[in-house]
C-alpha cells in the first residue's frame, strides 16, 4: 500500500533516472569504453605521473657499489630458477643453480642499477627494448622480466636478512615496491599530468557526489511514499 503517492512518484522518476544514467555509464560510447572503464584509465594515467621513484632509487643505489654479497635462496620451480639467474648473471653475478635453488655472488650495486634500468624502461612502455636486451623472442612476455627481478630480489633479500644485513634487505625492498612492483603495474599505462585533465577531473568528482545524493534521494522518497519513516 502506498501511503503518498505524490512523494513515491517523484522518488520512482530519481530512481528510473538514476537506472537511465547507470545504464549509460556502462555503454562502450568512449571510444569503445565505458565510463568507468574509461575514468579507471583516467585515474591510473594521472596517478603515474605521481608515481615514479627510479631516478631517486638510482641515486641511492650508488652507496652500494662496493657491496659484495653471496646469498642464496629457493624459487617456486626450476624455471622460475633459470629465469631469475639468467638476469642476475646479466647483472655481473656468478650463479649456480641447483634445481630451484640459486647461490649467488655479486656486487649488490650493480645488480640493483641492473634491476632499475630495466624497471626504467618498463615505466617509459618499452618493453620492446627489454626483450632484446634478454634477446628474448617476440612471443615473450616482458613484463616476466619483472617479475623474475621482483622474485630474485625477494629471495636476496630474505637471504640478507638471515644475514643480519637489514639495511640492505630494507633498500632491496624499497627497489621492489617501488621500482620493480611500480613499473609492473603500471606497463602500458600512459602517464597524464592531472593539470591538463583538470576539468574531466573536477565534473567526475562533482559527479560523483550529485549522484550519491540522487540515489539517496530517491530511496528515502521511495520509502516515505510506502509509509516508512525512521524515528527515534
Amino acid at each position: 500500500m502506498i501511503a503518498n503517492k505524490n512523494i513515491f512518484t517523484k522518488g520512482a522518476i530519481l530512481m528510473a533516472g538514476f537506472l537511465i544514467v547507470l545504464f549509460m555509464m556502462f555503454m562502450p560510447v568512449f571510444n569503445g569504453h565505458h565510463a568507468i572503464n574509461m575514468m579507471d584509465n583516467l585515474y591510473n594515467s594521472i596517478s603515474k605521473g605521481s608515481a615514479y621513484y627510479i631516478d631517486g632509487l638510482i641515486k641511492d643505489a650508488e652507496k652500494y657499489k662496493d657491496t659484495e654479497i653471496k646469498v642464496d635462496f629457493k624459487l617456486k620451480s626450476t624455471e622460475m630458477a633459470a629465469e631469475a639467474m639468467q638476469i642476475l648473471t646479466a647483472s655481473g653475478a656468478k650463479v649456480v643453480q641447483d634445481g630451484e635453488k640459486l647461490a649467488v655472488e655479486g656486487n649488490l650495486g650493480t645488480i640493483l642499477q641492473n634491476a632499475l634500468a630495466d624497471s626504467d624502461m618498463m615505466f617509459a612502455n618499452d618493453g620492446k627494448k627489454l626483450k632484446e636486451k634478454y634477446t628474448y623472442d617476440e612471443s615473450y612476455d616482458e613484463k616476466k622480466v619483472l617479475y623474475n627481478w621482483w622474485n630474485a630480489l625477494k629471495g636476496t633479500s630474505k637471504s640478507m636478512t638471515k644475514q643480519e644485513k637489514f639495511p640492505e634487505a630494507k633498500f632491496i625492498n624499497n627497489v621492489m615496491t617501488r621500482a620493480v612492483e611500480c613499473s609492473y603495474n603500471y606497463y602500458k599505462v600512459q602517464s597524464e599530468n592531472i593539470k591538463d585533465k583538470a576539468g574531466v577531473v573536477i565534473f567526475s568528482l562533482v559527479f560523483y557526489v550529485i549522484y550519491t545524493i540522487w540515489f539517496g534521494f530517491a530511496i528515502m522518497y521511495l520509502f516515505e511514499g510506502w509509509g516508512m519513516q525512521l524515528s527515534h
